[in-house]
């Protein structure tokens, strides 16, 4: 049979189409995905979950990595970047511990929130009958009328018990206050921390451990009223006051942290930014303590040093954050600060639309689906083709498909 100009080419068309889906269809030779791009270079294995779960010292250097202080006597210890929630080190980091007055920390994190951040309020006898023998105290009088920012410089500067049970008080009462405090904990991963006494005074079962304390220091620093009163190094606090909390006189109140204020004999740390320290006879000396330099806020915890006296919560919190400065990129994390992701909720999918038609599946084995676009041309071209040979006279040339 004599075909026209037109069909052959058309025909001509049809044949390469055919011959191209060939070529695309078949599968490459082996080796060649390996010889064309080489393999990315292998990521560097995360921490085990578990992995401040175990007892003693853990970190993971990396070549030229600073050692770690090694005279450190305390109990527990932890050193974290506040920024990312990169635990850099850590030394016992869920051993449950009382936790002296770094309790505050949760006890702020959970009332400033619920609480108004300004007015005043009427101290009565009520809220200050149960302050724990010995506590520490800023000075409060049942009758007297205090603005509310001067109760909480009473909590963080002069850890003042008395200060914690009256805004306890206005919070809902003690009870109240704890359970709140203990729900707080667990919304950010914090499982060690087991809340009786919301000021930190030593209770039966009162228990939090370091790693759960930066939680706290971490979450506070996102607050701008906490951070500003855990950065302050002294004030003046109204020793009598007017029916609307104005003070007629005031006294001078420190911050007990030396680290911030520089006090005692311990230097205080450059790029302080604060938080919190405490003691009981139980808990030993407590600290938690943020820093910035260059840019990166580190944050330390160390609980009951064995060794050193009094002071050497502050040196040992200032050898860490040293080497946690010096440390910047030189060590893997053995953990993180942020809370644990929730698990995901099920959706139900929806069913495809109905007008789309699914493309041709692949022959089994093959693992290639059919590109629609080259399928769509040479079944235009055969038609095409088709038609031309029912013609009698010969037909203007076609332009074969794209694609």
């Amino acid at each position: 049979m004599t075909r026209s100009p037109s069909a052959r080419r058309l025909l001509s068309g049809a044949t390469a189409i055919a011959a191209g889906l060939s070529v695309a269809l078949m599968p490459p030779p082996a080796g060649a995905a390996a010889l064309a791009e080489p393999a990315p270079p292998r990521a560097e294995a995360p921490p085990e979950p578990a992995l401040l779960h175990r007892p003693g010292v853990q970190v993971r250097p990396r070549p030229g990595a600073p050692a770690l202080p090694d005279d450190l006597s305390a109990l527990s210890w932890l050193v974290a970047d506040a920024g990312s929630g990169e635990v850099l080190a850590a030394h016992n980091a869920h051993l449950q511990l009382p936790p002296a007055s770094t309790m505050k920390t949760l006890f702020a994190l959970t009332a400033l929130p619920r609480l108004p951040r300004s007015g005043t309020h009427t101290v009565t006898e009520a809220e200050l009958a149960d302050v724990g023998e010995g506590s520490s105290l800023v000075g409060l009088y049942a009758g007297l009328a205090y603005r509310i920012p001067d109760l909480w410089r009473g909590v963080f500067l002069s850890s003042g018990n008395d200060a914690v049970h009256v805004l306890a008080s206005m919070n809902g009462g003690w009870t109240r206050t704890a359970a709140q405090m203990q729900a707080r904990a667990r919304a950010l991963g914090a499982a060690d921390t087991h809340v009786v006494s919301p000021d930190g005074y030593d209770a039966d079962g009162q228990v939090s451990s370091a790693y759960d304390l930066a939680v706290f220091g971490r979450a506070g620093l996102a607050d701008p009223d906490f951070a500003r009163y855990a950065a302050l190094t002294d004030a003046a606090f109204p020793g009598d006051t007017d029916a609307d909390g104005t003070p007629t006189w005031t006294y001078g109140i420190e911050n007990t942290n030396r680290l911030l204020t520089g006090e005692d004999g311990v230097g205080r740390y450059p790029g302080i930014v604060g938080i919190k320290n405490g003691y009981t006879s139980e808990a030993g000396y407590t600290l938690v303590t943020a820093a910035r330099r260059d840019g990166r806020t580190l944050l330390a915890t160390v609980m009951n040093p064995q060794q050193g006296g009094p002071f050497a919560v502050y040196e040992e919190t200032r050898a860490l954050l040293d080497w946690g400065f010096a440390a910047a990129g030189r060590v893997a994390p053995v953990g993180s600060l942020l809370p644990p992701p929730r698990p995901a909720r099920a959706v139900t999918a929806a069913p495809p639309p109905t007008a789309a038609r699914p493309a041709p599946a692949a022959a089994p084995g093959t693992g290639y689906a059919w590109p629609t676009a080259l399928l769509t041309g040479a079944a235009t071209a055969a038609t095409a083709w088709y038609r031309l040979r029912r013609r009698r006279r010969p037909a203007a040339a076609v332009a074969p498909p794209e694609g």
